[in-house]
């Protein structure tokens, strides 16, 4: 029984900056669908920070956010890292060092990644030290109770 495979089952100890940016890019657009995103933007964020950090990624400018919150103009900071880009929230610096570009451009697309989101996970996880919660359990939902209706001027306790 051979096993003739494309990928890699389990990711490189010591992940290249393309397979970085392409985990990353894979956690980001799951992120965007998924039903608790937190865990999956901490690690876009510390993956793209310590990036940044290690010189394997730069901050390019501002652009204005395409979902600004309560309806008020909002920047995010653009980051290229190879040949993808990613957007994080601005600090306060980085509006003083950072030049403003206007619009984002809807012609500039990342290009494709071939990597599960399990896959995408590990990389990142190994390379920012970050682990996910093992109770992946959500929240117990509480039973629904009727509406107990009393007549007029009854007591409900």
């Amino acid at each position: 029984m051979s096993t003739n495979r494309d990928y890699p089952t389990e990711p490189q100890l010591n992940p290249t900056i393309k397979t970085l940016a392409q985990a990353i890019f894979i956690i980001n657009r799951h992120a965007k669908t998924a039903p608790n995103p937190k865990f999956l933007y901490k690690l876009k964020y510390t993956a793209l920070h310590k990036l940044i950090k290690e010189g394997k990624a730069k901050k390019v400018g501002l652009h204005f956010s395409n979902n600004p919150k309560y309806s008020q103009q909002q920047s995010d900071v653009l980051i290229a890292c190879e040949n993808y880009t990613f957007h994080l929230p601005p600090s306060k610096s980085d509006f003083t060092e950072l030049p403003h570009l206007g619009k984002l451009d809807k012609q500039v697309r990342n290009p494709k990644a071939s990597l599960s989101l399990t896959q995408a996970k590990k990389i990142l996880c190994t390379y920012t030290g970050l682990k996910e919660n093992e109770n992946k359990s959500l929240p117990a939902r509480k039973k629904y109770n009727k509406p107990i209706f009393k007549k007029l001027g009854e007591s409900y306790f």
